[in-house]
């Protein structure tokens, strides 16, 4: 457990961005007045999540693997921490979604519906706790494996 310690803070760091960034996002206006940038917007947060893995895989290069690290080594590292975010997301989209914007899926139906986009059934199916459950942990834990990947290729360096 001691060896995974870097990849638990880094995991626990990318959580507290990403509520972080739910703050960012409610204050913009993109939870409501503004919820027609939302969907453009919101795929910023990809910026501060590579920064994220970046620092992390750099952290573990240099204290645990003594700043030599194979792109592996790099991979399995980044996908502990995606393993810890993945654990942590059904607590993240609850503290989102009760605290910090409690009225999101509310105006998102109404959006959806008012653009024509969905149905008033459709709408409710899909903007719900549940469902955003599901679709996060599956999210972070795709996007997870792509982050780590990539960033894994420009943080390995060879003895």
């Amino acid at each position: 457990m001691k060896k995974y310690l870097i990849e638990i803070k880094w995991g626990l760091i990318f959580v507290i961005m990403m509520l972080l960034w739910m703050f960012f996002e409610k204050a913009m206006g993109w939870h409501d007045e503004n919820i027609a940038d939302h969907a453009t917007y919101t795929n910023f947060v990809a910026i501060p999540s590579i920064i994220v893995y970046v620092l992390a895989l750099l952290e573990k290069r240099k204290k645990h693997f003594n700043n030599v690290m194979t792109w592996k080594q790099g991979f399995v590292s980044g996908m502990i921490i995606t393993a810890v975010v993945v654990i942590l997301t059904p607590f993240s989209q609850l503290v989102t979604h009760e605290l910090i914007t409690p009225e999101y899926f509310e105006n998102l139906k109404a959006y959806a519906i008012e653009q024509g986009q969905m149905t008033q059934e459709e709408a409710k199916d899909y903007f719900n706790l549940n469902s955003y459950l599901l679709q996060s942990v599956v999210g972070a834990l795709i996007m997870g494996a792509l982050t780590s990947a990539l960033v894994a290729i420009f943080v390995r360096r060879k003895g």
